[in-house]
């Protein structure tokens, strides 16, 4: 695939994008070198090598659910700059 101002300026309409001339032309070297790289990894042998689905061959590895209390109620609020008996006050975000 060649790449030219036409192709350029599709890309750009498609993903809302303005550029410059001497834009275009540093985008289509850049596009030119990314297209090689791609025709490259075409040249791969890949017959019989399974797809990869995972990078490493255990899955879902998670620690036990266990609900525990790490620190306390008047911990939590010790360091708050403002604060009810029961629960840090934050100041209105929201206007009626």
């Amino acid at each position: 695939m060649k790449t030219d101002e036409a192709l350029i300026d599709r890309l750009a309409n498609l993903a809302k994008l303005h550029f410059e001339a001497d834009e275009k032309k540093a985008i289509a070297e850049d596009l030119d070198t990314i297209l090689a790289f791609v025709d490259k990894l075409m040249e791969m042998d890949v017959d019989g090598v399974e797809p990869l689905i995972h990078m490493g061959s255990q899955t879902n590895i998670l620690r036990p659910d266990v609900a525990e209390t790490s620190i306390t109620h008047e911990q939590a609020l010790k360091n708050a700059p403002l604060a009810d008996s029961d629960y840090f006050k934050v100041p209105k975000v929201l206007k009626k």
